[in-house]
């Protein structure tokens, strides 16, 4: 017997997390009788539907896609636009690894497994997620020093952050440059550098722990290599994540 939500996780329908939400919002049932209590167990023997619908538990898969801008990072959108999960071809019932906002690019890990999904967005991960960022106006070393010493804004605490490559357009309107944050909050990028008004033009995330887009072009995605998968889990452990 396990937890109602490890199992739901396993099936890989939603990260852990997200499979207690489905559970309060009374949309999972256990041999007909809808179940709303976090501390439920059940067997993979039993009939478990979500949204009834029967779940079944498959072999674990692991991707890095290339997200292209326009695609919201979900299984499904009420408002019908794409979704990251019409990129990828495959049997499996996959899900993203967190999220990329609508108008943004780059690596986005998928996967039909939950505990792994959940290992990754764990607050005591701090996995390194490096982009590609275009700015307005021309970013100066004092504000770099602010992103890098971190900030709070908007009632809203950021870590520090790392910026490199620095570089002005031809007209010397804009800034392009790579910044590494170990959060993962929502639009966090765009807000810190709207902390110190400079907007947000342009972004892609490039590297996600050791993972990055090399060999893709947007819109592809390729299997998790081997030593990617290891890096990341041994990463989490060291971290202290409990699974």
């Amino acid at each position: 017997m396990e937890r109602l939500q490890k199992i739901i996780a396993k099936a890989g329908i939603a990260s852990r997390r997200k499979a207690e939400e489905l559970i309060l919002a009374g949309r999972v049932k256990v041999n007909g009788e809808v179940v709303t209590e976090l501390g439920s167990k059940a067997s993979t023997q039993d009939l478990i539907e979500v949204d009834g619908k029967r779940i079944k538990i498959e072999d674990r898969v692991y991707y890095v896609l290339y997200k292209p801008s326009g695609y919201v990072s979900t299984t499904n959108d009420e408002h019908n636009r794409n979704t990251v999960v019409d990129l990828i071809q495959e049997k499996e019932q996959i899900f993203p690894v967190g999220r990329l906002d609508y108008d943004t690019s780059g690596v986005l890990l998928m996967t039909n497994d939950g505990d792994f999904a959940n290992m990754l967005m764990h607050p005591k991960f701090e996995i390194e997620k490096e982009y590609y960022v275009k700015i307005s106006g021309l970013l100066r070393k004092d504000e770099s020093r602010i992103l890098y010493k971190g900030m709070t804004y908007q009632g809203e605490k950021y870590q520090g952050a790392k910026i490199k490559n620095v570089k002005y357009d031809d007209k010397k309107e804009n800034t392009f440059l790579n910044v590494t944050i170990t959060e993962g909050k929502n639009h966090q990028v765009k807000k810190m550098f709207e902390s110190i008004n400079h907007e947000v033009l342009k972004l892609k995330r490039v590297r996600y722990g050791s993972v990055t887009l090399e060999g893709l072009y947007e819109g592809q995605y390729r299997p998790l290599k081997p030593h990617e998968y290891k890096t990341l889990f041994n990463l989490a452990n060291t971290k202290g994540f409990k699974n």
